[in-house]
Parts: C-alpha cells; structure tokens; sequence
C-alpha cells in the first residue's frame, strides 16, 4: 500500500507540472493580456497617472519577462521581483480586473461553491439511491414507471432554465426573490447565526436546480447496473443459501453497482468548483463559477490560473480517493492487484 501510495503521489506530481503548464500558456495564447490591454485603453484615455499604476504592476509581477520565466515565477521555482513568491510558497497572486489579491477576489467564494455543490451531491444520493434501488427490484411496475418518466424530464429540462422559472414564479406568486444564498443585508457583514440561518434557507432552491439533472441522470444509471447485478448467479446462490432478499440486494448487488459512481469521483470533486456556471449567473450565486468566467473573459491571468490548478488539484485527489474506496468496495479489485 505504502509502495502504491508513493507511486501514486509521485504520478500527481508530474500530472499537476504537466496541467499548470497547459493552463497558463493557453491563458497567455490569446495576444496580449489584462495590463496591456488596459495601458491601451487608458493612452486613448489621455490617463497618465493609471497607465504608471498599470506599468508598475507588468514590473511586480514580472509580465515583462518570457512568457517561461513568468511560468517559472507564478509557481514558485524561480526568484521574482519579490522572490520565491508564488502557488508553491502560497501566494496565488494579484486579480488585475478587482485590482486585489487572488485570496481576497476568491473570499468566501471558495468555500461558498463547495457548499452548494457538496449539497448538491448529497442531495442527489440521497434521493436517486432509493428510487432506483425500487425501480430496478420492481422492474416494469407503476413505480418504476413513475420514477422512469420523471427521469426523462429530468434529464431532459436545462438547469437555467429551471432557474429562471423557480425566479419568475417565486416573484410572481410569493412576491419573494430566490436569488443569492442569503439576504442582501447579510451581504459583507461578518458571519452570526442569522446569516447561517438564511444561508441554509436560500441553499435549498439552488440544490434543488443544480441536482435535478443529476439525480435524474443517477436513477437510470443505478436502475441499469442493478439489473444487471439481479441476474447474476451469485446473487440467485445468495438468495437460495435462504439469505434475506433485503440483506442479498444490499450486502451484494447493491455494493457491485456502485462502482462506476466511486470511480467518477475523480470527476465529482472538480465538479465542485467549476460546474452550474450558468445557474450561478441566474440565481446570482457568490460562487467560483461566474468569477472564472469574467477571469478568462478579461485574461485576468493570475485568478484564472489558480482557479484552474485548484480545479486540476481535486481532479488528481479525487482519482486517488476513488482508487482506494473501489479497492476496498469490491474485493475483485483489491485481490487482483495482489496477483
């Protein structure tokens, strides 16, 4: 274990080297950037004193240099105009567009968006588990049905624009506005429990939207893999040992049919932070998803780049932790890699 963990570490490594470099030269392909841009705007302006601010910062932040010297300097490998300075020493950098730091721009953004998505995913296990667990052992009934069109729609309704519905409607009918994780007074003041209390409050809307398609998606997913399992013969042994058909379906199909969901974890986590953009731009959500799409739009160089790696990081994580929980779910998995 220790041997593969070391392996395992080691192949992250050279994965996150690889990916900051895509990311930060494809964020410079485009020509120019957010400083230069700016510079010329503003000599069309006649602002002399802004264009001094914007050269001094190409200067801090060494955007004069090769574009490979500025990579080296961005993650932390080589001396810039401050030193070692950069994602490895914990310095995310400078957002030119809101003229603050990266950590400062982020704020509780970061931690916002993993919320809302971290409720997302349990909402959706929560609810697509046992109806596809009812679907798949009461195949072709009413039930499964139900639970078999409600799917369609799922999958077939655009979270946008359920967004925009809920919006429309909640106004129209409730004379109330669903829009934000919490109430506009609570908007820069410190965290108390009332502000606690209509996060939750406003979390729930927002769940809702985001995990219908998912839960949807899930149920036929679950629905097909657990059929699959109920005609194998271990699970006809099992039952005819006298094995309690409740005790069969969960100790043995049930456990075989998640598999595929432990493996997709690696792409669960980065989902966390970089998916439902367009319902956070709907429901003005303070999440990562709409700041990494003005950074891009803007070539805000530095928060685009960070936001990427953090992405990339829980990418390469969550391969790690749904390689282990697999090895240790399905003996299969974890006895072959002993032969």
């Amino acid at each position: 274990m220790i041997r593969f963990l070391l392996r395992r570490f080691a192949t992250m490594a050279v994965t996150l080297v690889i990916i900051s470099a895509l990311v930060f030269f494809i964020i410079k392909l485009p020509p120019g950037d957010f400083l230069t841009n700016q510079i010329a705007e503003l000599r069309a302006q006649g602002e002399s004193a802004s264009i001094a601010k914007a050269e001094f910062l190409i200067k801090q932040y060494g955007l004069d240099r090769p574009a490979w010297e500025q990579y080296l300097v961005w993650i932390g490998v080589m001396p810039g105009p401050n030193g070692f300075s950069g994602l490895l020493q914990g310095d995310w950098g400078w957002s030119f567009e809101y003229d603050k730091p990266v950590t400062e721009v982020l704020g509780d953004a970061l931690w916002l968006t993993l919320l809302v998505n971290l409720a997302v995913v349990i909402f959706i296990h929560l609810v697509s588990i046992p109806i596809a667990i009812y679907s798949a052992t009461r195949q072709y009934s009413l039930g499964d049905y139900i639970a078999t069109f409600i799917g369609y729609i799922g999958l077939a309704t655009p979270s946008f624009l359920l967004a925009l519905i809920l919006l429309y409607y909640a106004n129209r009918w409730f004379d109330v506005s669903i829009g934000g994780l919490y109430d506009a007074k609570f908007a820069g003041q410190p965290w108390t429990w009332e502000k606690v209390r209509s996060l939750l409050s406003h979390l729930v809307v927002p769940t809702l939207v985001i995990g219908l398609g998912g839960t949807a998606a899930m149920i036929r997913r679950m629905r097909a893999n657990l059929l699959d399992e109920l005609g194998k013969q271990y699970y006809v042994t099992a039952k005819a040992k006298g094995l309690a058909p409740r005790t069969a379906l969960l100790k043995y199909p049930f456990r075989m049919s998640l598999n595929p969901f432990i493996a997709d974890i690696g792409n669960l986590l980065p989902h966390l932070i970089s998916g439902s953009v367009l319902v956070s731009l709907v429901l003005s959500l303070p999440t990562v998803g709409p700041i990494l799409l003005s950074a891009l739009k803007s070539q805000d160089q530095f928060l685009a780049g960070f936001i990427l790696m953090f992405v990339a990081v829980l990418t390469v994580v969550g391969m790690l932790i749904s390689d282990l929980l697999l090895a240790w779910l399905d003996p299969r998995i974890r006895l072959g890699g002993r032969r």
